[in-house]
């Protein structure tokens, strides 16, 4: 008899591991644990190089990242610990809504995006880049990493939580959601830079979220 159970026992347990954190297991529609790892891995790299490149110009982006260039430019302080603070009380959201897994994936990518942007300026330095390309090109590559973020069903936390939740609950595109939250901070800046760069960072917002609310659609892409 206790050749028969064991098998069963072994499955149930792994389907209350499974369940503890949400349901990763392979199909069709839905990301295994590895895939996820390295989509979160990518996208946080492309996400930080986008970032990197934006701050070297001295422009924002929309979000809790812009958020956090407003704080980093006023102070001073290390943008990776700035980051890591504003995302924190965007975490009881995704707990509440998202689910666990979801929770757990966004925590990891926030805090991965917040180690590289905490030392990758001191590593990643960039010559002469024009603005104007290096606006649409910054934005560009935060939209990449975002994307596949989304599409394994995490973020880069704070406002991409919201926007996440927003699609799911209403079906409100993220790209647009997220445009209209980040023509506040913009606005907000101009206590902070110059207009000229205020109009480039409008630029690489544009970018972004335009690329965004193109490519990132529930009916077109479901798996988690």
């Amino acid at each position: 008899m206790s050749g028969w159970n064991e098998p069963l026992d072994a499955s149930v347990d792994a389907a209350r591991r499974a369940h503890r954190f949400g349901n990763w297991s392979a199909t069709a529609t839905r990301h295994t644990v590895w895939e996820d790892a390295c989509g979160i891995v990518a996208g946080v790299a492309l996400t930080a190089l986008g970032l990197t490149m934006l701050g070297h110009l001295g422009f924002l982006t929309g979000g809790t990242a812009g958020l956090t260039f407003l704080v980093h430019y006023a102070t001073g302080w290390n943008y990776g610990l700035v980051f890591f603070i504003l995302n924190l009380p965007f975490y009881a959201l995704a707990v509440g809504r998202m689910g666990r897994a979801f929770t757990v994936k966004t925590m990891v990518g926030v805090a991965l995006l917040s180690l590289l942007m905490g030392v990758l300026p001191a590593h990643l330095r960039f010559g002469h880049i024009d603005p104007l390309l290096g606006a649409a090109l910054g934005g560009l590559l935060v939209g990449f990493g975002l994307l596949a973020l989304f599409r394994h069903r995490a973020s880069a936390g704070g406002v991409g939580i919201l926007a996440v939740y927003l699609q799911d609950r209403f079906g409100w595109r993220t790209g647009v959601t997220q445009m209209v939250i980040d023509l506040f901070v913009l606005v907000a800046s101009f206590a902070v830079v110059s207009p000229r760069a205020i109009a480039f960072s409008v630029i690489g917002a544009v970018v972004l979220n335009a690329f965004l609310a193109i490519n990132h659609r529930t009916d077109r892409y479901r798996a988690s």
